[in-house]
């Protein structure tokens, strides 16, 4: 049996899913550890859902974020996990880009708990995290490709050889 190599290609993978892992696991940390009303709060500032909603969100949004964080850093469902991830980094940023762009920049922009205001250094970090989720995304496309192609080059290791290795 061979070894898994290890590339630059899969170390760049790893750090990029365990960095966007941490992002979400501090931003539900940072969430979790105050009361629910005050990152209800901070949703209901940019004004676009219902009370009922504002309070489903506040409630669910950290434990999602808490589960994807966790997900991103194990790697398990990873072609899932860096999708939910792009989708609502999306999601985020455009309703930040709104709210920014309505003049709203007194709210509280919520990404980490309360207590940072939605600005222009705001919405740069979250497209930057945007962007590294979107592709980490394309990329454990590409991984789950890869290994979908890698049984096919088994039947020849094994006719070199290989099988006796394994069957000792």
């Amino acid at each position: 049996m061979s070894p898994v190599k290890f590339s630059s290609g899969r170390a760049v993978l790893l750090l990029t899913r365990c960095a966007l892992g941490g992002v979400f696991l501090y931003a539900a940390w940072t969430k979790l550890s105050q009361p629910w009303a005050l990152f209800a709060m901070s949703i209901n500032a940019y004004q676009l859902l219902p009370e009922w909603s504002v309070t489903l969100l506040a409630r669910t949004l950290p434990w999602a974020e808490l589960a994807l964080g966790a997900l991103l850093i194990a790697g398990w469902a990873l072609r899932m996990a860096a999708t939910i991830a792009s989708i609502l980094l999306a999601g985020f940023f455009a309703v930040m880009l709104r709210s920014f762009l309505a003049g709203n920049t007194g709210i509280d922009c919520g990404c980490f708990g309360v207590g940072e205001a939605l600005s222009g250094q705001t919405l740069l970090r979250d497209a930057a995290l945007g962007m590294l989720s979107f592709g980490l995304t394309l990329a454990a496309f590409r991984e789950n490709k890869n290994r979908a192609d890698a049984p096919a080059a088994q039947p020849a290791a094994f006719a070199a050889g290989e099988a006796g290795e394994t069957a000792k």
